[in-house]
């Protein structure tokens, strides 16, 4: 039985490669035993049970087609989201649906932390995972989508206050 739902899982991950191959992204036989076997530590690390193909096919259908991994980093970002995605499960109490975490972890990833995988678990997820534990709930109706910068501390880069600084430069 244990083995039947290894290869299950073996070939939900290698399916992914239709969708991933687009971007450049493929994963080998040997790569997919790798993130299993990396899953298994995860989920024994985190203290968690997970049923069924697991969250590595919806994390490789919703990261593949982000400018910020390559394939010479897939199987390495893969196998560090899936340890962050657990981790950010047990963070949140089990209160944010998979969908809405991986929507929220995307997001960052992209336009937040530009691919700094240290800046999403650290950081984002962090602040994130602390507003959920202290009630906030308002990720359910975005679907984790435009999130953080209702709780972001860091103040960004502004396009209007970087002109009027140009200006002050320039007109000096």
């Amino acid at each position: 039985m244990i083995l039947l739902q290894r290869e299950n899982q073996l070939e939900k991950m290698l399916e992914t490669n239709q969708a991933s191959g687009r971007f450049g992204l493929i994963l080998t036989k040997e790569d997919a035993e790798l993130i299993l076997e990396e899953r298994k530590h995860s989920l024994q690390e985190q203290k968690r049970v997970e049923f069924g193909e697991g969250i590595v096919p919806k994390i490789i259908y919703e990261f593949c087609d982000s400018d910020f991994i390559d394939q010479n980093c897939y199987v390495d970002t893969i196998i560090r989201l899936q340890e962050i995605f657990y981790l950010y499960k047990n963070e949140t109490q089990d209160e944010v649906a998979d969908e809405e975490l991986l929507h929220f972890m995307r997001e960052q990833f992209d336009q937040i932390c530009f691919g700094d995988l240290d800046y999403l678990e650290g950081t984002c997820l962090n602040i994130f995972s602390r507003a959920v534990r202290a009630g906030y709930r308002g990720y359910t109706v975005s679907e984790g989508y435009g999130e953080y910068e209702k709780f972001d501390e860091v103040r960004r880069w502004d396009p209007e206050l970087y002109l009027e600084v140009l200006k002050d430069l320039c007109w000096r």
